[in-house]
């Protein structure tokens, strides 16, 4: 072991022995137990990782290698996203940047090569950072979703779904990106607070008709307030609230749309808000998802005027409420507008109502905007046919899942969210307009029909279509929400359960255990997986299957000052930054080398020079893993700290300088040193194993060893206790406890004296030799789930002398606490000595007495028990305190000047004569006494003066008789010190 604890030089070289030895296969000699699983939520092949993803990363490998170590065929499901319109982005990026035809040009086909291509060569970032954090996934059977298995699965589910009535295709409203052509999916918009504008603007009553308003005016028509005049294009009616009095009387009535010259009708509608604007809500169906709702209700049509570019169409298409086109309504647009920019025909539209005279007013509105979050662009609600899920359907057995505890939430608050967003679901799109993706199984003919089989010869043998029936597959692709709501069951091999070897996988390893995610994906995620699965997934009794038993929900990992990380903030951290580190240079590079915004880069420039002046130092991954796992409060957002991980990282190193002093109480500084030098394991003899009672040589265990042993399986058993309860932070909080205060601190300093004591029985250094390696092999063991590379490389130097076999402490039996070996009297009786060595400790800490420096101890008040405590551990006492003698006092004895503490009811007492300079410390007394006389002096004065007196309210006068009671108290006590001092 080297003197220095370098994790750079262990962790990488661990890893690619593990992964090239296979032991991260959930089958293999010692797993006997029953399946243990658990799927990675598969992150973007686009991405590299993030804080977030290390801190769920830590605690799936943490179950993972704990249940492994419990015997389990534990198995870490490891893959991959196809993530379709980031990826699909990035390669079109890609072809530009470097010259290339475009997708378009190069045809579906040779574009998706390209994709395929770049995925080869550049999507495996993130299973290299993977690696680096000790991710113990079985890499054998990686899966990514677009690969040929899984492409399998997701043609399966969406034919069976469709046969059996819960896919359907229809002409519904969706968000769409007028930039990447495609229906995306709510968790894919950013909604921007912005200030914009609130349109007042009149619209006419048809057929001449007036009324008066509540001033007893006569109107002829009535005012609409919008957000988005470019869409009163598409308006197909204006709505009043039914109880409103002032357009009660309207319903019902036509006004003329400006411009258009379109009769649309006045409806009633509780969308319509009597306090809010005018009380009167143009409703475009086509165009507003609230609209779209209303238009439902009060069946009205709906008229699509843009493109898919989000530009002025040159004609409106019109459709009934049901999605059929209508061919009786008009849809004839303003020559002036026709082609026009979205935010173009706004600014002319807006124009033309002031002319007219139909522009009332503008008042400025706090508004949200919808965004996409990749196109960077405005989202439009937009009318098209896609192909939907009857999520209402699939939700109800979904809910009771949830409901009767098959699936468990941690925290259980969080049922709460799933339930809400289940109760009042929608029908789910899950088509999208891209060419990255799995492509839908349907072919249509020329006349429209659709056929849904895996491929066009199924079609036509199915539905005995001849061979000179046209058919034309659909080009849309599913949603990729659709394809890892497969996750759990798709990457185990299904369907194709008919073979022996997936059979028993879907057996050993589903349901899974546990999911591990953020709470944002609640629905969009986690909702889906539970829906497909439990309609695809039977058990031998024909029950639905849950995907998992429990989803444990992590809160975001935050900065220190608990914003969100995110790249325009500068305040994102590279998880492998805290690993291997970074100079403020690359830091600095990382985070605003390719920013556009000069002022922005400057100001993130600055931040990240405060906060990391001299860039990130090293820690290693052990530091991060369990500086994450103790920050692991059930469902709570983290705020990232800094010195947090560099005290784990001072947590490691402290582990291993105790290993070291274990084997060079053993093995000696020759050999240690020696093993070191020549990057080897130390080597074990005889001599070595006789030492420490390896070899069955008798051994006596010391009142020290008994507790360190009985501590262990006190620690043993809180440990599991908070792993099965998911309380990572608590485990990780018993462990350093153990590790740091009663290991290293206690028990190595409590071996000395047995240890390097001459006179010692070899008995009693064997007993104390033989705890040390027992001790630490378990705790290596106690460790390994959370810290891995640490606990590995020293087990190995360790495991002989402890009886241990194996290749990897990852193959060894988790600790489990036994009974027989808690020694309760030894736990006291260390407790005892503890508070004894403490006092003396804070006694010296306090008086500034040097460690090197002994003392007498005096105890006083002590029982029968505290009286054999101090006789059986003098020797003890004399080490660990430093005393130079321990004398008891009688109760009629007289006290030398001391200081005191308490253990119990027994006094401590540390003579103070020796350690004071007399004249110095009565000098600094006098001086202290001169201050409180003077202050009491002034006090006295201002309460012996009428006009304070007669004035003062009597609380304040009370508060200044109190300050000089005290003052005069406090000069008495001096002088009385003085008095002892002097006498020393």
């Amino acid at each position: 072991m080297d003197k220095t604890y370098k994790p750079g030089a262990i962790e990488q070289t661990w890893y690619k022995e593990w992964e090239e030895k296979g032991y991260f296969k959930p089958y293999q000699d010692g797993l006997t137990g029953e399946g243990y699983s658990i799927m990675i939520p598969p992150p973007n092949v686009t991405g590299s990782l993030h804080m977030g993803h290390a801190f769920q990363h830590t605690i799936q490998d943490a179950l993972i290698r704990y249940n492994r170590m419990l015997g389990k065929k534990a198995l870490w499901q490891v893959g991959t996203d196809h993530a379709g319109i980031a990826t699909q982005m990035v390669v079109e990026r890609k072809l530009a940047a470097e010259g290339q035809p475009d997708r378009h040009e190069l045809g579906r086909e040779k574009f998706l090569e390209k994709v395929w291509e770049w995925k080869e060569h550049s999507g495996g970032t993130i299973t290299r950072q993977m690696r680096r954090l000790g991710n113990s996934v079985d890499w054998e059977t990686e899966r990514f979703t677009m690969d040929e298995g899984f492409y399998k699965a997701v043609q399966e589910v969406f034919i069976r779904l469709y046969e059996d009535g819960l896919i359907y295709r229809g002409k519904r409203l969706v968000n769409w990106d007028p930039k990447l052509h495609t229906a995306i999916s709510d968790l894919e918009v950013e909604n921007k607070e912005v200030k914009g504008k609130m349109w007042h603007l009149r619209y006419p009553l048809a057929d001449g008709l007036t009324y008066k308003d509540e001033d007893g005016n006569e109107l002829d028509y009535i005012v609409v307030a919008t957000t988005r005049p470019e869409t009163m294009l598409g308006d197909t009616g204006v709505a009043v609230n039914p109880e409103d009095p002032r357009y009660k009387h309207l319903i019902g009535k036509d006004v003329v749309l400006p411009f258009v010259e379109r009769r649309i009708p006045i409806v009633g509608d509780e969308h319509a808000d009597m306090e809010k604007g005018t009380g009167c809500v143009k409703i475009t169906p086509a165009h507003d998802f609230n609209d779209y709702e209303v238009g439902k209700r009060c069946g009205l049509p709906m008229i699509n005027v843009l493109t898919f570019n989000a530009d002025i169409r040159e004609e409106a298409q019109t459709f009934n409420t049901d999605g059929s086109v209508n061919s009786e309504i008009s849809g004839f647009i303003p020559e002036k507008y026709r082609g026009m920019e979205r935010f173009a025909a706004r600014k002319a539209i807006v124009a033309d109502f002031e002319e007219a005279g139909l522009l009332v007013q503008i008042v400025e509105n706090d508004m949200v905007i919808p965004y996409g979050d990749r196109g960077g662009v405005v989202i439009e609600p937009m009318l098209t046919d896609q192909w939907y899920v009857d999520a209402k359907t699939l939700a109800k057995p979904a809910i009771e899942a949830v409901e009767n505890g098959d699936i468990q939430f941690v925290p259980k608050s969080y049922e709460n969210m799933y339930f809400s967003w289940m109760r009042d679901i929608q029908d789910w799109c899950i088509s999208r307009q891209l060419w990255w993706g799995h492509r839908i199984p349907a072919w249509y003919d020329e006349e429209g029909n659709v056929y849904v089989a895996r491929t066009e010869e199924e079609v036509r043998a199915k539905n005995n279509l001849a061979a000179d029936v046209e058919l034309k597959q659909d080009e849309d692709v599913l949603d990729t929400w659709f394809s890892s709501g497969l996750w759990t069951f798709g990457t185990l091999g299904w369907p194709n359960v008919d073979i022996e070897e997936v059979a028993q996988r879907m057996k050993d390893f589903h349901p899974t255990d546990v999911l591990v995610t953020g709470f944002d994906i609640i629905f969009f995620w986690v909702a889906r997986m539970i829906m497909m699965t439990m309609h695809m997934i039977k058990d031998e009794d024909g029950k639905p299957q849950v995907p998992f038993k429990t989803v444990y929900v992590t809160g975001l990992i935050r900065d220190e000052v608990g914003q969100k990380m995110s790249k325009s903030k500068g305040n994102v951290l590279d998880p492998l930054d805290m690993i291997d580190g970074i100079s403020l240079d690359a830091l600095l590079e990382k985070r605003t080398g390719n920013m556009m915004q000069p002022q922005l880069a400057e100001k993130i420039g600055k931040r990240t020079q405060k906060e990391f002046p001299d860039g990130i130092a090293p820690h290693g991954t052990d530091a991060l893993r369990f500086t994450l796992a103790a920050m692991a409060s059930t469902g709570r957002d983290i705020n990232w700290d800094m010195k947090r991980l560099e005290g784990y990282r001072n947590f490691c190193n402290k582990l291993w300088n105790a290993s070291r002093y274990v084997m060079l109480s053993i093995a000696g500084e020759e050999a240690v040193d020696a093993a070191a030098a020549n990057n080897t394991n130390i080597t074990i003899t005889d001599d070595m194993k006789a030492a420490c009672g390896a070899n069955g040589e008798p051994a006596a265990l010391s009142l020290a060893d008994r507790w360190i042993i009985t501590r262990l399986q006190r620690a043993e058993g809180e440990v599991r206790r908070h792993m099965d309860q998911y309380r990572f932070d608590m485990a990780a909080q018993s462990l350093y406890e153990f590790i740091w205060n009663e290991f290293c601190d206690w028990y190595l300093e409590l071996s000395k004296p047995v240890l390097w004591d001459a006179n010692a029985p070899e008995e009693a250094k064997r007993g104390t030799r033989g705890t040390l390696v027992r001790v630490l092999e378990a705790t290596l063991r106690l460790a390994h789930p959370i810290i891995p590379f640490i606990t590995e490389s020293i087990w190995h130097q360790v495991k002989e002398l402890a009886g241990k076999s194996g290749d990897t402490i990852m193959m060894t039996q988790y600790p489990e606490p036994q009974e027989a070996l808690i020694d309760a009297a030894a736990e006291a009786d260390i407790e005892w000595l503890q508070g004894v060595i403490t006092a003396v400790r804070n006694i010296r800490g306090e008086q500034n007495i040097p460690p090197s420096k002994e003392l007498e101890l005096l105890f006083k008040n002590g029982d029968d028990e505290d009286f054999r405590r101090a006789d059986e551990n003098q020797a003890f006492l004399m080490k660990l305190a430093k005393l130079e003698k321990v004398t008891w006092l009688n109760e009629d004895d007289e006290e030398p000047m001391s200081v005191t503490q308490l253990v119990g009811d027994m006094e401590i007492l540390i003579p103070m004569a020796g350690f004071i300079d007399k004249d110095a410390e009565v000098a600094r007394l006098n001086k202290a006494i001169e201050k409180l006389e003077k202050e009491q002096e002034r006090v006295n004065n201002k309460l012996g003066n009428p006009g304070f007196v007669d004035k003062a309210p009597a609380d304040v006068i009370a508060k200044e008789q109190e300050k000089a009671a005290g003052f005069a108290r406090d000069v008495v006590k001096l002088k009385e010190q003085i008095e002892k001092i002097k006498a020393l």
